[in-house]
């Protein structure tokens, strides 16, 4: 087949795939085509560089999606964009082929792209852009798959890792670090990930203040960040129903037995939120106590 000859049927195949609804059996019968002549680059893209697994998830289409994977379609970074789009349906489909396919030792498909043609960093993982998205489904699903997020190191850390890092590139070194902490400060990975999320929300509140201080280029963001944990926990405080459930949380201390209603109210957590400057969480603490009149001090 004639090089222009080529270049008009990649050009049909992505022209399907853009179709609004899909012309699914004009796909299959193209990529049927496609697998016994081999004239169709299945991985073609077009001008601006989108292929038809990525306009596939552009288009939300999922039968288009599971047909370009079922022809064995290289995947890329395609899972980031279906993250990045929240089309939990087709980040399903490609984690279950990225098992399929992955070999252990080795990187996964969207690691193993080139800097210069990705389209995510290489520190944007999964679990962090999900997080970025606060979508609480896709985290789930990420991390009921054993997805994990550790703490960054930290700002002044001199381990091999951070000083190569910072000698390479200074400023993504540094957005590596918000990437990772704007995915942490998220609602809903706290509320999955954490089994005393007021406390996660504090103590990363307090980091991101102590953040905040020491890197003055992106004191703003961390602010903001350090804003959205303490309005995490406020929110948290807002949905108590009762005196009593108000009183367990704020008498709560995870080295200590079970608050008990009657016993001696200590106000640990209130205690806490004042001590790291979490002045919103204390002042609707304190209100709410009022409101509900069981304000007991000790």
């Amino acid at each position: 087949m004639a090089a222009r000859e080529l270049v008009v049927s990649n050009s049909v195949l992505l022209q399907e795939i853009m179709a609004e609804n899909g012309v699914l059996r004009i796909s299959l019968i193209t990529l049927q085509k496609a697998e016994e002549t081999g004239f169709i680059n299945i991985n073609c893209v077009d001008p601006l560089g989108r292929s038809a697994l990525l306009m596939a998830i552009d288009n939300e289409n999922l039968e288009m999606v599971e047909l370009l994977i079922e022809h064995k379609v290289e995947t890329k970074d395609a899972l980031l964009h279906a993250i990045s789009e929240e089309f939990v349906e087709a980040v399903e489909v490609l984690l279950d082929h990225e098992e399929t396919i992955h070999k252990q030792g080795e990187p996964h498909s969207w690691e193993a792209l080139p800097p210069d043609t990705a389209t995510f960093t290489p520190d944007i993982t999964p679990l962090i852009l999900s997080a970025h998205r606060d979508n609480y489904e896709i985290i789930k699903i990420l991390l009921d798959r054993g997805a994990t997020l550790p703490m960054p190191h930290d700002v002044r850390c001199g381990c091999d890792e951070c000083v190569t890092s910072r000698m390479e590139d200074s400023l993504r070194h540094s957005r590596s670090r918000i990437n990772a902490y704007r995915a942490l400060a998220s609602p809903s990975l706290i509320a999955l990930s954490s089994k005393d999320p007021i406390l996660t929300a504090f103590e990363l509140s307090w980091e991101l203040r102590r953040l905040s201080l020491m890197e003055h280029e992106f004191k703003s963001e961390y602010q903001e960040l350090r804003k959205q944990c303490q309005d995490f926990a406020t929110a948290l405080l807002d949905h108590t129903r009762s005196s009593y459930e108000l009183e367990v949380l704020l008498n709560h201390d995870p080295t200590g037995p079970a608050f008990e209603h009657g016993d001696r109210m200590h106000l640990n957590r209130l205690k806490l939120a004042i001590k790291l400057r979490q002045k919103k969480v204390g002042f609707v603490a304190i209100r709410r106590c009022y409101v509900v009149g069981r304000l007991r001090l000790v």
